[in-house]
């Protein structure tokens, strides 16, 4: 079986807008090497980067852009390989995150790569610019986009970011209530076992009554009686249907696994009627937001698994990619004793708030320019429940994700009272966008998954560079 999976590596959030798999790998000019290899550093540090050519020779001019949290401008620049090498640095003077973008303007004349087009440059050395109105058709980049787009991130003090927005004082009241509220429902389980082609698996689909909706999702477990601990898995951002061999594979480790779609719609309907746009939908009122029945849904899915008789009662690990990070660390903040690990890569739905704050946030991509809106998203941003949270976290972070901006996953990891385990990933983008690079949060998942499925005990590590 694949021991290792990637969350969104044929998956995108915006599955019209993003192509998934890469035909072929993107062609690379320009290498990047960190003066930090881990990408962390203390205040008062420079941060910088030594920019090479290659591995593919230079065929444009490349200007850069510093910022940061990937919102302020702190710095601009042309880069100048004609000595071979260039370098790009600042100082870091505030806990933050820092994004450089190098992005190509112009092609270079024959015969003179890494020329920067200065005063000094000969005519005929001098890059040569596309006619107005024309498309410049550049290739190559790092950032899974062939279009000469570069990008590298590194963090100051991360340990130190805090909050951009103050939590709703009414936050606990109101996820409180709602709880109440869909406790008093029955849960009504109806199963109806699927076939698999993974022997030795039991499988079924569930449906389950919650408040204002139903949860549905499939169910895996080693066949035959026993206890087995659990794992509920939480999904990214879009409109599909589950992954049933991936949860038979899982309950082959022997594990319970419960896969949580994120709609209310049958597991295997890749539609079900639902909006493309889904997050939008009632951004304006805590009450309306199509967040509030996603996240009590996966309450009543855990609701459910706490009554099967198969659970062995102790262990349940949370786990899921992007917004199903977001899911994931949610419902580890609502029913924080019931938890016994979160293992999130690159979790979505932290600090939406951060445009107001000189911070770039990230998806649901709500308006910063609509103050409801802003009100309405601390009620579902993963940082207000991360002081509720008592379990162990693992969280996957990409040093250059535009989707799950880097200084939110730290700034939520930073309000969790508990042990937490950052991972960086100082090359990924977001995971549909570099899969391979974002590899490493589902090895290390998988290697605590192995542990805690023997029956033993996740110890989050430190910052692993």
């Amino acid at each position: 079986m694949t021991r290792v999976r990637l969350h969104l590596a044929c998956a995108s959030l915006f599955a019209a807008a993003f192509a998934c798999a890469q035909h072929a790998p993107i062609a690379q000019q320009l290498t990047f090497t960190a003066y930090h290899a881990g990408g962390i550093y203390a205040l008062g540090e420079t941060v910088g980067w030594t920019v090479t050519a290659g591995p593919v020779a230079p065929a444009y001019a490349y200007k850069w852009t510093i910022r940061r949290n990937n919102a302020v401008v702190l710095k601009e620049g042309k880069l100048d390989l004609s000595t071979g090498k260039d370098t790009i640095e600042i100082v870091g003077d505030q806990p933050e995150m820092i994004y450089v973008a190098i992005e190509a303007y112009a092609n270079l004349a024959p015969g003179a790569p890494g020329i920067d087009g200065g005063t000094s440059a000969p005519d005929s050395a001098k890059p040569t610019a596309a006619p107005a109105g024309s498309a410049p058709g550049f290739t190559g980049g790092n950032t899974g986009r062939d279009t000469g787009f570069y990008a590298v991130g590194a963090a100051v003090a991360p340990t130190k970011l805090g909050l951009s927005t103050p939590r709703p004082s009414d936050f606990d009241a109101f996820w409180d209530a709602k709880l109440a509220a869909q406790a008093k429902i029955p849960i009504n389980p109806v199963l109806t076992p699927v076939q698999t082609d993974v022997p030795g698996v039991e499988m079924s689909v569930f449906a389950l009554d919650a408040l204002g909706s139903k949860a549905h999702g499939y169910l895996a477990k080693p066949a035959g009686d026993g206890k087995f601990p659990a794992v509920i898995q939480l999904q990214y951002a879009g409109v599909y249907a589950l992954n049933v061999h991936g949860d038979a594979e899982r309950a082959a480790e022997g594990w319970l696994v419960l896969n949580v779609d994120s709609h209310d719609k049958l597991p295997s309907d890749p539609s079900g009627n639902i909006p493309q746009g889904y997050q939008a939908i009632g951004n304006t009122d805590r009450e309306k937001s199509y967040f509030l029945d996603m996240y009590l849904r996966d309450s009543r899915v855990l609701d459910y698994l706490l009554t099967r008789p198969d659970w062995d009662g102790r262990t349940i690990v949370l786990t899921g990619g992007s917004m199903g990070g977001q899911q994931s660390l949610a419902l580890a903040g609502l029913r924080p004793d019931r938890i016994t690990a979160a293992l999130v890569c690159v979790p979505a739905g932290a600090d939406t708030n951060a445009d107001l704050d000189g911070r770039k946030a990230g998806y649901p991509f709500w308006s910063s320019e609509n103050p409801d809106a802003m009100k309405t998203a601390l009620y579902f941003d993963t940082v207000n429940f991360a002081s509720r949270i008592k379990a162990p976290v693992l969280a996957g972070m990409g040093f250059i994700d535009t989707v799950s901006p880097p200084a939110g996953v730290w700034t939520m990891l930073n309000q969790i009272p508990g042990p937490t385990e950052p991972l960086p990933m100082i090359d990924s983008e977001h995971d549909n966008f570099t899969p391979l690079k974002a590899h490493p949060c589902s090895v290390r998942s998988q290697e605590i998954l192995d542990v805690l499925v023997k029956g033993g005990v996740y110890q989050p590590k430190g910052i692993r560079p």
